[in-house]
């Protein structure tokens, strides 16, 4: 109710002033993002984080935090097994390059870089403190998962490919000496394409939650393409996909039965659906039946269809692409849009 009120009145208020048009406008080839590069859950998450802070102001020549880092990345391609070496402004480009369109609005791209580059650094010395062994980062170069390479992009983008990555390169180099941290450390900077219009607490996405981790409002989001779907299943090939996930599990005769949402958080995902005789997380059962996202609801039609309808795009914690690219629009600066996804967080520069 919270999050439908507030919607309600920001969408009244700003009715005649919302750049629509220019949210969902652009060339044909426009890049998808994936949601997922940043979603899966980390090995390690602090089990009793400290109170929340008040968002940092972006900082001043001279006054700024530094934080120290290494020139280089190592990264695995799972798709060639090759491992790559690239300095810190090629990760940046090359993260940019996968997980944001090149036409959405410089302040967004601005901070997704920094956002990208903060989570590759998150995981280098996350695998540090544990003495692993491996490369800081894993990625899929020709599937633009997590990191692409230049000549990857001009495939993809052909005659546009030019003024694509001149956008790409701009963005990444005005913003590759900047670093998200939370108490000294860079954070665990989570992105996804788009949530349902308010983020999600990472806590009932992994195992703990964290401060600079919750939920925020993300109106900009139910203004995207796609922002709802649906996707609808026969008896017969939810009842595969359901035994193909959960072997054990036993449904009633009666498939209207089947599914039922018994459990939302505060922001509106699914926490808990009962799936025939189990209870399962919400963000489970999207992923057995591959939804875009694990706010969703469910009904029994007369069809004999079961339809998923489906708000939100990721696992809607932390960072939003489409809501930054809102926020852009409207004037939001990227290190504006950084606090308002990570509350708390500080925006500090690299030292080699």
């Amino acid at each position: 109710m919270r999050r439908q009120l507030l919607l309600t009145g920001i969408f009244t208020a700003l009715f005649f002033f919302l750049p629509l048009l220019a949210l969902i406008g652009g060339p044909l080839d426009m890049q998808q993002p994936e949601p997922e590069n940043a979603s899966s859950q980390p090995s390690q998450v602090a089990e009793d984080p400290p109170p929340e802070q008040a968002a940092a102001a972006s900082p001043q020549p001279g006054t700024a935090p530094v934080v120290q880092e290494e020139e280089t990345f190592t990264l695995y391609d799972r798709g060639s097994g090759q491992l790559l070496t690239v300095d810190t402004q090629q990760l940046v480009r090359g993260m940019l390059a996968a997980e944001m369109p090149p036409n959405f609005h410089p302040e967004a791209l601005k901070a997704q870089a920094v956002a990208g580059h903060t989570y590759a650094s998150y995981l280098r010395r996350l695998k540090q403190s544990a003495q692993e062994e491996g490369p800081d980062l894993e990625c899929d170069v020709a599937n633009w998962q997590s990191y692409t390479t230049q000549e990857a992009f001009y495939q993809r983008y052909g005659s546009l490919a030019d003024a694509y990555w001149d956008q790409i390169c701009q963005a990444a180099d005005q913003v590759s000496a900047y670093l998200l941290t939370y108490e000294g450390q860079p954070i665990l900077a989570a992105y996804c394409s788009m949530s349902n219009g308010w983020t999600e607490d990472a806590a009932n996405v992994w195992s703990a939650g964290l401060p600079y981790l919750k939920p925020v409002e993300s109106f900009g989001d139910t203004l995207a393409p796609d922002y709802e779907t649906r996707a609808q299943f026969t008896p017969e090939e939810l009842s595969q996909a359901l035994q193909t996930a959960w072997p054990q599990i036993q449904l009633a005769e009666d498939p209207a039965g089947w599914i039922e949402v018994a459990a939302q958080s505060d922001s509106g995902y699914v926490t808990q659906v009962r799936v025939g005789d189990l209870e399962v997380h919400g963000k489970e059962l999207r992923t057995a039946l591959g939804l875009r996202s694990s706010d969703f609801t469910v009904s029994y039609g007369d069809d004999g269809l079961f339809t998923f309808t489906v708000q939100g795009y990721g696992h809607g914690v932390g960072f939003s692409q489409y809501g930054a690219d809102y926020m852009a629009r409207q004037g939001a600066t990227f290190d504006e849009i950084l606090s308002h996804y990570y509350p708390g967080s500080t925006l500090a520069m690299v030292a080699g």
